[in-house]
């Protein structure tokens, strides 16, 4: 996510900080870097040429020359006018005061509209709301198909008449369906095409006519850059949107559309989803995306993450084996699977800050397969073995490295960082019991 346009702007600002004073001239050549840089990275040239003229303004002042640190200063000023130009607070969902609240779902095909339409029920159910999702797209094939599997997967309901049915009396009798069973949210699932036109913006239109939505959310590709603004721009002229959400935002290295959107229509993102899975969509936040930009990570977000991913129960139980000294490999293989939920090491260590340098680094990060290696090596373990690791002798080592198709080395090396993590657990109840977040070669645990 970002990463071509947050090399190009840490090298910039590199430069910056090295210098022993600013003057006009140094600010203006750094800032024709991050024009490039931000031009590079699919940003409207309007939005880039507002966004430089802000920035420079500020950066001449006097304030920032005299100040010991200009260069630091320079960077804390293109930080704040990063989170201006993205939106400056997260924009929430709104809710309607008289349930049902809907939320109508419009985009073109190819945006991941479907997709956002499940993940935003998932992310509904998770906060014990009664949601209904509503198929609407009677002309997409395997479109209603979709979604019905979408709907039993995360266990939400599915409205799908057929496609004979007008998708406006069907979004209507499923709204009076909402009413009537009490649902708390309908999530409509409305038409796209591969391009835009009038027959698709009047239908939406007499979809709004009739249901009234308390949003009209756009769901836009991030990985189009230009085209998703655009897009957008039209959208909103002929519904008057309410919010964004930018699909597909991890498989997009530039970041033009969420750096465009908000200040070519006037629209928040509200919500991004990230990833090929079912996962929820996660709430935009402008400041913590212009860190990450900037390289400054992003910690706030994946303690959020954690606590959604990770229980209270099994952390403090983890937490107690971890301190009692009962932690054994069955603890640590569970550990495993809690941080892979967070997604993958890379993501992880770009989101805590000064860690982001590393997490590009592949020789200082454990790759998937090595992960799964240590998975298929306490696979081949007996219970008693993962109980009471000291019992693995040269014999079993062997057996357990035939077991998992891997070397005894391998083997050796597990078990050696296990006592290694044992050891300072111990030595951190000595000190007084301080919690450490440890994530790094071989570091699957807390």
């Amino acid at each position: 996510m970002f990463d071509n346009l947050s090399d190009r702007l840490q090298s910039v600002f590199k430069k910056l900080k090295g210098q022993a004073r600013l003057t006009e001239n140094n600010i203006s050549e750094a800032l024709r870097e991050v024009r490039i840089a931000l031009l590079e990275a699919d940003v409207n040239f309007r939005v880039v040429k507002k966004f430089i003229n802000k920035v420079q303004e500020r950066a001449v002042g006097a304030d920032v020359m005299k100040s010991l640190t200009p260069g630091q200063q320079v960077v804390k000023i293109v930080h704040q006018e990063l989170i201006d130009l993205m939106g400056r607070e997260a924009a929430p969902l709104t809710r309607s005061p008289a349930p049902p609240t809907v939320y109508m779902l419009a985009g073109l095909q190819g945006s991941g509209k479907t997709t956002s339409c499940g993940k935003l029920a998932k992310m509904i159910k998770s906060e014990n709301r009664k949601t209904l999702l509503v198929a609407a797209d009677i002309y997409r094939p395997a479109a209603i198909d979709q979604l019905k599997t979408l709907g039993r997967q995360i266990g939400v309901d599915v409205y799908a008449p057929g496609a004979e049915y007008d998708p406006v009396d069907i979004c209507k009798d499923a709204v009076e369906k909402a009413k009537s069973e009490i649902y708390d949210t309908v999530i409509l699932d409305t038409a796209g095409r591969l391009h835009i036109d009038t027959a698709l913006m009047d239908e939406l239109k007499r979809i709004k006519e009739s249901v009234k939505p308390q949003e009209i959310l756009l769901v836009a590709d991030a990985m189009t850059g230009q085209d998703a603004v655009n897009i957008a721009i039209t959208f909103n002229t002929e519904l008057d949107l309410n919010g964004i959400i930018l699909t597909k935002l991890d498989g997009d290295a530039r970041g033009g559309a969420a750096l465009s959107i908000k200040s070519a229509t006037g629209k928040p993102v509200k919500l991004v989803g990230v990833g090929e899975k079912l996962t929820p969509l996660e709430p935009f936040h402008p400041d913590r995306m212009a860190s990450r930009i900037l390289g400054m990570g992003d910690i706030l977000s994946l303690i959020e993450k954690a606590e959604k991913e990770i229980s209270e129960e099994d952390r403090k139980t983890m937490q107690q084996k971890l301190m009692d000294s009962s932690f054994n490999l069955d603890d640590f293989k569970k550990q495993i699977g809690q941080v892979r939920k967070l997604g993958s090491m890379e993501q992880i260590m770009s989101m805590i800050p000064g860690m982001g340098k590393i997490a590009k680094m592949p020789d200082m990060m454990p790759s998937e397969k090595e992960v799964t290696r240590v998975e298929a090596i306490i696979d081949s373990m007996t219970p008693e073995e993962r109980k009471h690791p000291k019992i693995i002798n040269t014999s079993r080592r062997r057996r357990i490295a035939r077991g998992s198709g891997t070397e005894m080395m391998d083997v050796n090396r597990l078990l050696k960082q296990f006592e290694q993590t044992r050891k300072m657990m111990k030595n951190i109840k000595k000190m007084g019991g301080k919690k450490q977040f440890n994530i790094g070669k071989g570091m699957f645990f807390q």
